[in-house]
């Protein structure tokens, strides 16, 4: 009798487990969203984020991240390189301010400047050519671009050169490219070269309300919201899931965090450190609470 009432209380648990989950095991997911996390900055490499350096992909890739967000940035000469900003701040921070000389001051680089120049003294950094080569190295692998120039002349420059690059490289590897937009213009100016397959649509950066934005992912094929903390909510979340996309949080770095959001039916999570088999295994139990 006692292995009876044991065996129904842990039938009950699962069945709450799964219940917690709002039916996301039941549902279909293609392409990237097969996955729940995508490395923040290509992840973080010996406890150090923002890097976007090959080491950092390399070392989430082998803990099972599949899914890699890139900073993507112009130097001074027009070359496009994984970069998340050239502020004399950030330089300093990648410990590179005695490299490049302080006259520098937060101009962008050059290309040999940045190729030359080790993040944190050791770390290598990549260019968008460096970015396919590990697509193509590793073919389970998807890229998710954060495109830092803000100008619009300039966002339209750096995707006509992304989307050139690549085809020369390997058309193929389209595929497994996922932009990311900020607002309307720049989807059109997006679709206008090349019809990505799939899209993220992040709301850092808008003011639209939730039915603006609802209504914007309805019209336009999106594939997946990006949510900041702030803007996450169980009814917007369900409502872009209706809509046809499901949604991501950025960043977040907490394993009780990430338990919290998949109870709102949250796909997934930018982070620098969460792997997916940590979710898998240990966010299930913070599901579980009264």
């Amino acid at each position: 009798m006692k292995r009876l009432i044991a065996a129904v209380i842990l039938l009950m648990l699962i069945g709450t487990f799964l219940l917690a989950y709002k039916g996301q095991s039941t549902e279909e997911h293609t392409g990237f969203t097969t996955h729940r996390v995508i490395s923040h900055a290509m992840g973080a490499v010996d406890g150090l984020a923002y890097t976007n350096a090959r080491e950092a992909f390399m070392n989430n890739y082998k803990k099972g991240s599949r899914v890699f967000e890139v900073d993507l940035m112009f130097t001074s000469d027009g070359h496009l390189v994984a970069r998340h900003e050239w502020t004399e701040s950030f330089t300093e921070q990648m410990q590179q301010e005695q490299a490049v000389g302080k006259e520098q001051g937060g101009k962008p680089w050059s290309y040999k400047q940045f190729k030359n120049t080790p993040i944190y003294g050791s770390y290598t950094p990549v260019d968008w050519n460096d970015v396919l080569g590990l697509l193509e190295k590793y073919p389970d692998a998807y890229v998710v671009t954060d495109t830092k120039e803000q100008d619009p002349a300039q966002i339209k420059q750096l995707f006509a050169q992304l989307t050139r690059q690549t085809q020369e490289k390997n058309p193929e590897l389209l595929s497994r490219i996922v932009p990311q937009i900020y607002d309307e213009e720049m989807l059109r100016t997006l679709r206008s070269i090349y019809p990505y397959t799939s899209i993220i649509y992040t709301l850092y950066a808008t003011e639209d309300t939730d039915d603006q934005i609802i209504r914007f992912v309805q019209q336009n094929d999106i594939t997946a919201v990006t949510l900041p903390e702030n803007r996450v909510s169980g009814t917007l979340v369900e409502s872009l899931r209706q809509a046809g996309a499901v949604c991501y949080v950025n960043t977040i770095n907490d394993l009780k965090d990430a338990a919290d959001y998949e109870q709102m039916g949250v796909r997934g999570f930018y982070t620098d450190v969460l792997m997916e088999k940590e979710l898998q295994k240990r966010s299930w139990l913070y599901a579980l609470r009264p």
